[in-house]
C-alpha cells in the first residue's frame, strides 16, 4: 500500500512489515499478517477502535465471517458478539476512497438477515455510521455515535 491514509479515527500503533507479497498489517484478532489494503487499513482502525474506545473483547469479535444471504457465500468484515455468543453488531469496512452510498447500507442489511444483529456500523474510516435495529419492531434508527459495549442493548 503505497499511501497510508489518516483516518478518523484515534492514533494507534500497528505492527507492518514488508513481506514478498507487500506491506501487511498484523490483525489481533486474526493473530497473524495480513494484506495491508486500504479496506484492512481502516478494518484494523475499527477493530482498535472496538477494543480500546468501546471496550469490546477482542474475544467477542471475529473478522471476515464467513455467512450465507440469498444462497450467495460472503464475508463479514467484523462481527461483534455478545455475551452468549450471538451477533451483536456488524461492521463493514470499505476504502477511504469509498464513498458511503445506500450500496453500502444494502450491503450490511443482508448481512444482518443472515446474522440478526441489533447494531449496523459502516465506515470508510473518514464517516462513520451506526445504527440500531430493532428486529421485534422491525424499525431502525442511527445513533450519533457507536454505543460502549456494555452499554449496548441487545435485544
Amino acid at each position: 500500500m503505497q499511501d497510508i491514509v489518516k483516518l478518523d479515527f484515534p492514533e494507534y500503533t500497528f505492527r507492518v512489515r514488508q513481506a514478498e507479497r507487500g506491506t501487511e498489517i498484523f490483525d489481533v484478532i486474526r493473530k497473524k499478517f495480513v494484506a495491508l489494503t486500504p479496506e484492512e487499513w481502516v478494518r484494523q482502525h475499527a477493530v482498535r477502535f472496538l477494543i480500546e474506545e468501546r471496550q469490546v473483547p477482542s474475544g467477542r469479535m471475529n473478522v471476515e465471517v464467513a455467512l450465507e444471504t440469498l444462497h450467495l457465500s460472503r464475508r463479514a468484515d467484523i462481527v461483534v458478539f455478545d455475551n452468549s455468543g450471538e451477533p451483536a453488531a456488524i461492521v463493514e469496512c470499505k476504502a477511504p476512497t469509498v464513498k458511503i452510498t445506500q450500496d453500502a447500507f444494502d450491503q450490511i442489511a443482508r448481512y444482518n438477515m443472515a446474522l440478526k444483529a441489533s447494531y449496523l456500523i459502516v465506515t470508510n474510516g473518514l464517516s462513520h455510521f451506526c445504527c440500531f435495529i430493532d428486529l421485534e419492531k422491525q424499525t431502525y434508527h442511527f445513533l450519533e455515535k457507536i454505543p460502549d459495549y456494555r452499554t449496548m442493548r441487545i435485544d
